[in-house]
């Protein structure tokens, strides 16, 4: 849903998506692109994803297998606070060489600014970040921010009630975002 009603647009038919820390494929499973890889360290992630996709099983710190302007969307979510600092530069600096000329990363994860409450209530959290700290350190690591959405979506869409397709498209479309405790950042190598 969170694809077809926002993603799809940023996304061509002709591109290659990479999704790091694709997990159960919720993302890449949806895409629609000439190209489609997805990296996590679980194992069992393969199952999950599609046929067609492209699978790799490792850290994210290793992107050697990436050809050099080969991939026009990256999209991590709930990854990168996962991470340590000198890790999550290492991976800014490898897709500085995978990215083409007009490719961008693509950042939602939860931010500190408005989840600082339940943050840690995930202990594999290990770095912080807001919407305005998390711009700047990509700032400082060459890349330029050309969206920053600091509430996008809330922390989590599990409920007891099934999500419906059209609040989720409504929610999106809404300029009022009632619990929203995730951002979302769009940047480019510079």
């Amino acid at each position: 849903m969170l694809y077809r009603y926002h993603f799809a647009k940023l996304i061509s038919s002709t591109d290659c998506v990479l999704e790091l820390g694709a997990g159960y494929g919720h993302f890449i499973n949806q895409v629609a692109a000439r190209r489609r890889i997805a990296l996590d360290s679980w194992h069992g992630f393969v199952e999950y994803t599609h046929a067609g996709i492209e699978t790799t099983i490792g850290n994210v710190v290793d992107l050697s297998f990436l050809e050099p302007a080969s991939v026009n969307f990256v999209f991590a979510s709930n990854l990168f606070e996962h991470i340590g600092q000198d890790d999550f530069a290492a991976v800014l600096s490898q897709l500085k060489t995978a990215l083409t000329s007009t490719g961008t990363l693509n950042i939602l994860q939860p931010n500190y600014y408005y989840a600082y409450r339940e943050y840690f209530d995930d202990y594999t959290h290990v770095t912080v970040y807001s919407h305005t700290s998390l711009s700047d350190f990509l700032e400082a690591h060459g890349y330029q921010v050309i969206d920053c959405k600091p509430r996008f979506l809330p922390l989590t869409v599990k409920s007891r009630v099934p999500v419906s397709p059209l609040l989720i498209r409504l929610y999106l479309a809404s300029p009022w975002k009632p619990l929203a405790k995730q951002m979302f950042i769009r940047a480019r190598p510079k």
